[in-house]
């Protein structure tokens, strides 16, 4: 897996290259159309690649929290998720991550999943409530293997440099355009007398032409990366947990829920091992590659969980002059048998203590106090409670209200 993470860093850096090359053009252009002479477009790049640093270091050093907050994650410890945890902890160790992310749960009760961090030693994973309600441990280790392995993958780091990249030329881009619309771009008209005004004309259209087209030719480059990255996610997953059965599961949960999920901020949607809002992975500006295809490939290798039966079932589904792994990687590893599942099929009962569980942990994150009545109904008192009593609303038992402590 050593060589696709060195072609991931090479695709990165030509992507890398030629998004940046496209902001410093459209910042060139745009400078051009109002200075119009040289160093007006070379005023135009430098504000455009300053604009990208500004917003690239603000990922860098606050990206994480920025989005894990917009989202409404919330961290959790071992104690509150004990099976979580411990998949994480054992993922952990199967990609062999210099240390364990952190874990965050999202209050939405559609099952999904996505990592953040800036390197692996400083990342994290972030799970909707109800992927921990929904999914089994097999399928529940398939999805946090594929968010480590963009973790190991180094993918969270292209994410945030492209993604910034991105919403710079889009900015840029967005910024010009609402100029012209609202006539501010009228006062470069009038030096059209100027000896400079004939060249300001001509980039003034340039720059009309890549404001509309740079951010469609960006995203193409964008998704086109992200979908291949995605791919070899799945193949970390089925290598790591040696159960590809388990993702195929717990990927078609997921993409049956995944276009009812609530989006609280767009942003974090194309960092979802399913995009809510492009679910069935299809078109050129999709983030993912079609699911029922990734579930295919995941199904189609018969039982066995390397590099090389991925490869295969990928050349299969996909196409046979297809080259997802590099022939390196392939020629180093071997096909690996892969494991039967780890527990007997879940029970009604099973479901639905896990369920509890995780309304539950939803309780003890809002501040809520559950209090358990003998006729099995679990009382959740807020934390504003302010009486002393509670009634049970199915027995109608009457049951001490917990004390409140007083805020400062």
């Amino acid at each position: 897996m050593w060589e696709a993470i060195s072609a991931n860093k090479l695709r990165s850096r030509i992507l890398i290259g030629l998004m940046g090359a496209l902001l410093v053009a459209l910042g060139f252009s745009i400078g051009m159309a109002y200075g119009g002479d040289r160093s007006g477009g070379l005023l135009g790049a430098a504000a455009a690649l300053a604009l990208w640093f500004l917003l690239w270091m603000i990922a860098l050093f606050a990206g994480d929290e920025l989005l894990l907050g917009s989202s409404g994650a919330h961290e959790i410890q071992k104690e509150d998720a004990p099976q979580l945890w411990n998949v994480v902890e054992e993922m952990t160790i199967a990609a062999q991550l210099p240390r364990m992310p952190k874990i965050y749960l999202l209050e939405d009760n559609e099952p999904n999943a996505f990592a953040v961090g800036r390197k692996p030693d400083v990342a994290a994973v972030a799970v909707t409530s109800g992927l921990l309600s929904r999914l089994n441990r097999d399928e529940l280790q398939g999805v946090i293997a594929h968010e480590i392995g963009h973790v190991r993958n180094l993918d969270i780091r292209f994410m945030t440099i492209a993604s910034v990249l991105l919403g710079s030329i889009v900015l840029i881009a967005d910024t010009f355009m609402r100029m012209q619309f609202y006539g501010m771009g009228r006062r470069r008209s009038s030096k059209s007398d100027d000896s400079g005004g004939q060249a300001a004309m001509i980039f003034f259209v340039i720059a009309i032409a890549l404001s509309i087209l740079a951010p469609i030719f960006a995203q193409l480059l964008y998704f086109a990366c992200s979908r291949k990255r995605e791919y070899l996610a799945d193949a970390s997953s089925a290598q790591f947990t040696r159960y590809p059965d388990g993702l195929a599961s717990a990927l078609q949960k997921i993409e049956d829920r995944a276009p009812s999920m609530q989006m609280k901020n767009r942003a974090v949607a194309p960092l979802f091992i399913i995009n809510p809002l492009q679910a069935d992975g299809a078109g050129l500006f999709s983030t993912h590659p079609p699911t029922a295809a990734r579930i295919k490939i995941l199904k189609s290798m018969g039982g066995r969980a390397g590099l090389v039966d991925y490869q295969k079932a990928y050349e299969s589904v996909v196409g046979e002059k297809q080259q997802l792994i590099g022939q390196a990687s392939l020629a180093a590893s071997a096909s690996v048998e892969g494991r039967a599942p780890s527990a007997e099929p879940e029970t009604r009962d099973d479901q639905i203590q896990r369920a509890r569980g995780v309304s539950d942990l939803l309780g003890k994150i809002g501040g809520y106090t559950i209090i358990p009545c003998e006729c099995g109904v679990r009382i959740k008192v807020p934390p504003d409670f302010e009486g002393e009593s509670i009634t049970c609303p199915r027995c109608g038992r009457e049951h001490s209200a917990p004390i409140q402590q007083p805020s400062n």
